[in-house]
């Protein structure tokens, strides 16, 4: 079972960064893919951005060109640098771990979750 921790959620203005964390531990596949999802009041869980071992990353069209994913293999850590934030962006954002390059909120959902961290986009 991988465990996942997420850090570094926080308060920010609008049009402000912030960069967010999650550490894995317990990973044995060497395909494998971290991803962001973040859920909102009220709203269903959404998928944000997505990067596999090998690099390749993806982003939901709403953070394109504001967010960037990047991952160390050698600490199992992945990252998600948010730049202009948005109100819209306010959400829990939860770390999720799949054991494949595939990972969405459909047919291949991840195997592991972390707890989630806040992230606040408000004046």
């Amino acid at each position: 079972q991988v465990h996942l921790v997420e850090s570094g959620g926080g308060l920010v203005q609008p049009g402000g960064s912030l960069r967010i964390s999650c550490q894995a531990s317990g990973i044995y596949f060497t395909r494998n893919t971290l991803a962001w999802f973040r859920q909102a009041p009220g709203k269903e869980r959404e998928l944000v951005a997505s990067i596999t071992s090998g690099g390749g990353a993806k982003y939901a069209s709403s953070v394109t060109g504001r967010f960037t994913i990047s991952r160390d293999n050698a600490k199992n850590t992945a990252y998600l640098q948010m730049d202009n934030l948005k109100p819209e962006d306010t959400a829990v954002y939860y770390c999720g771990y799949c054991q494949s390059y595939r990972c969405n909120l459909g047919s291949d959902p991840p195997e592991s979750w972390g707890q989630g961290t806040q992230v606040t986009v408000s004046s």
